[in-house]
């Protein structure tokens, strides 16, 4: 191939992945990973928070064709805010289903599948919260027209609030009295959430008690998340 046909390569693939969202210098297709930085390297991710103790977010997207996925990639991810906040603190995965099948190379394609199947998502973008053992999840996230960089950062603080790594480290920096005092707070936490879990999964009748019910736990668990607040 002559040189100007390299170099028109070049531009077509910069120009195909520029419309997909995707720039040359996302780190979904750089080889190292870095808390912070985008990457499509799953298993090197879950590897590297185990490492550096940091909770790792999945993010199930559609990058050349989802319109909520580019809604969040223009309201959230690309923001300063939100590149601030995940820098050196949370480990970012990209798990793209793109109708331009070579932004995607067939290995990661294929498991991209399965973990389509291993998460249960059904829609996209799906946003997954891990803990630092890249086992277990902390909650599930979706798009929004009215999300920001802070309002989404304000989601993922309070999935954090049930991540045992992230509990170590508060529990580190506090007296052991205050440290007892936040363990009773989160374990009170984590049981309300669980009661309101499990209640919800018998779909209870929508009447006037049930919902007095539904706010009283709601109230319960914002009482909780304030108390936490107060230790930060």
């Amino acid at each position: 191939m002559s040189k100007k046909g390299v170099r028109a390569g070049i531009v077509v693939a910069a120009a195909a992945l520029v419309l997909g969202g995707i720039s040359l210098t996302d780190s979904a297709f750089s080889q190292g990973i870095k808390a912070g930085e985008w990457t499509m390297d799953y298993d090197a991710a879950l590897k590297f928070a185990q490492k550096e103790k940091l909770p790792v977010l999945l993010n199930f997207t559609g990058s050349d064709w989802c319109s909520w996925c580019k809604l969040m990639q223009r309201n959230v991810f690309a923001q300063d805010k939100w590149a601030q906040y995940a820098q050196n603190r949370m480990v970012l995965v990209t798990l793209d289903f793109p109708r331009n099948k070579s932004l995607v190379s067939p290995e990661y394609a294929a498991r991209n599948n399965r973990l389509q199947q291993q998460y249960g998502v059904q829609g996209y973008p799906t946003y997954i919260v891990l803990d630092s053992d890249g086992k277990t999840i902390l909650g599930k996230l979706g798009a929004g027209r009215e999300k920001t960089a802070e309002s989404f950062i304000r989601e993922v603080e309070e999935l954090l609030l049930f991540s045992e790594t992230e509990i170590q480290k508060t529990l580190s920096k506090l007296s052991p009295d205050k440290a007892k005092a936040y363990r009773a707070t989160v374990e009170q936490l984590k049981t309300t959430q669980s009661e309101l879990d499990r209640w919800l999964s018998t779909q209870p009748v929508r009447n006037e008690e049930n919902l007095q019910k539904y706010n009283n736990f709601l109230a319960a668990i914002a009482k909780s998340k304030e108390q936490l607040q107060q230790f930060k």
